[in-house]
């Protein structure tokens, strides 16, 4: 289901196979990403052509309720990467990971043989930098195509991976690619997620933040309130009727479109 949350459009339920007619672009979409992409146009381009965008952060939950007055969960990036793993177990597929550390990336390869056996596996491990050659980055692609994976994970932290599976996408020979970041962290055990009592409150932002400070302070105590403020802005909008010439020709442009569909 894809519910209208200001410029982006959130698929609120996990989806029910990998790939289709069409390529798969995965993102997700939580307060920090929002801020830097209002900022970062290639961002906001990449997070716009998702296919499947997912509310992954509390706030976002909350900013859907108080815009619109729609009820929705958190779909974390960790529940995506599960999911799509156990559709592609059941149909004994092939799966790449592409990004973090060959330490990292091993123990998700051994994980994965005990927790999804159907499921094939392989890795690369770019470079860490803030950009790739034209050689770093053929060989990605050249890997990547060489195993014919019916699902690609990429975990280069946000902004890069987005960009670079938008800029890419064309090249790869996957009909699914899912942008999940710290995910495969969290899957290898190199780094604890908090337990379930913490997410199921929305506190797992506070218990990473405590644990990862030097990583996450940015994005909690700067994107978290420059986020509060702007959805209270476009609050205040909607309540006295303060709409920007283009906002109001988006709706209108919307109202008609519903218009000759139920006409």
């Amino acid at each position: 289901m894809l519910l209208k949350f200001l410029d982006y459009k959130l698929t609120t339920q996990l989806p029910k196979e990998i790939g289709g007619r069409k390529k798969i672009l995965a993102n997700t979409l939580n307060p920090h990403s929002y801020c830097i992409a209002r900022g970062d146009k290639e961002f906001q381009n990449a997070l716009k052509a998702s296919e499947i965008l997912l509310p992954d952060g509390i706030g976002i939950v909350y900013a859907t309720n108080l815009l619109y007055g729609k009820k929705i969960k958190k779909i974390s990036g960790y529940d995506l990467h599960l999911h799509y793993l156990g559709l592609l177990n059941k149909q004994a597929g092939k799966v790449f990971y592409l990004g973090s550390s060959e330490f990292v990336l091993n123990k998700i390869k051994k994980k994965i043989e005990v927790n999804f056996p159907e499921v094939e596996c392989a890795f690369y491990s770019p470079p860490f930098s803030n950009s790739f050659t034209n050689e770093e980055n053929e060989l990605m692609v050249t890997a990547i195509n060489a195993f014919k994976p019916d699902l690609l994970f990429v975990g280069m932290t946000a902004p890069k991976q987005e960009k670079w599976v938008l800029k890419n996408k064309d090249r790869l020979e996957v009909p699914t690619i899912a942008a999940i970041g710290a995910v495969f962290d969290f899957y290898a055990g190199t780094v604890i997620r908090p337990n379930a009592f913490w997410i199921n409150f929305g506190f797992e932002w506070l218990i990473r933040l405590l644990k990862e400070p030097k990583r996450l302070w940015r994005r909690t105590l700067i994107s978290t309130p420059k986020f509060v403020i702007l959805i209270m802005g476009h609050k205040i909008k909607a309540i006295f009727g303060l709409h920007s010439k283009r906002e109001k020709m988006i709706t209108e442009t919307e109202t008609k479109s519903k218009l000759k569909i139920h006409g």
